[in-house]
């Protein structure tokens, strides 16, 4: 399937809000691209003069890949909770980047230097885990937060957890992305 398919379905989900007339036709999308029904599990990022303006995803494959894009790109362009919802003159120049997930996977550990040697910066999505929180960080994060140390002090605050969480030995999973722009 075409990357241009993918960013075409995201844009419509959103551009739909704007105007009615556009539509997403999921049967033929379904009949035209049939990997399109296999669940799969998607981040919708959404940047604005190089900024970020939303990000929503699934990290679990649930629902068919079609509904989880369609989904993904309607609650970061409107329910992103760190931002108003996009006006039509933002959509207009909004980016929008999808990123494909693959399973992720736990990351066995005996101590911090255990797992900085299981993690690989630009390559690893992370996903931390404890008492019934978790946060994530998708691979492109390490383009803005380059050392392990600084990525992991972020992930935990960003999943309200103590900046010092790893020494708490929360779960972590490691997942990789397809990264679609």
């Amino acid at each position: 399937m075409e990357n241009q398919v993918l960013l075409e379905i995201a844009k419509n989900s959103i551009e739909k809000k704007f105007d009615e007339t556009v539509k997403i036709d999921k049967t033929k999308l379904l009949t035209d691209f049939p990997e399109l029904s296999k669940n799969g599990a998607t981040f919708v990022t959404l940047t604005l003069n190089n900024q970020l303006r939303g990000c929503i995803g699934s990290l679990q494959a649930y629902r068919p890949l079609l509904d989880d894009l369609v989904s993904n790109a309607n609650a970061a362009a409107f329910e992103d909770p760190r931002f108003y919802e996009l006006t039509l003159d933002e959509f207009k120049k909004v980016k929008i980047e999808i990123s494909i997930l693959s399973t992720p996977i736990e990351v066995i550990y005996t101590n911090i230097e255990d797992l900085k040697s299981k993690i690989k910066p630009n390559i690893h999505g992370v996903i931390l885990q404890k008492d019934g929180r978790r946060s994530t960080f998708l691979p492109q994060v390490w383009e803005q937060l380059s050392t392990f140390e600084e990525f992991f002090s972020h992930l935990c605050h960003k999943g309200s957890f103590e900046v010092n969480c790893l020494e708490f030995h929360p779960h972590v999973f490691t997942y990789e992305v397809k990264k679609i722009k």
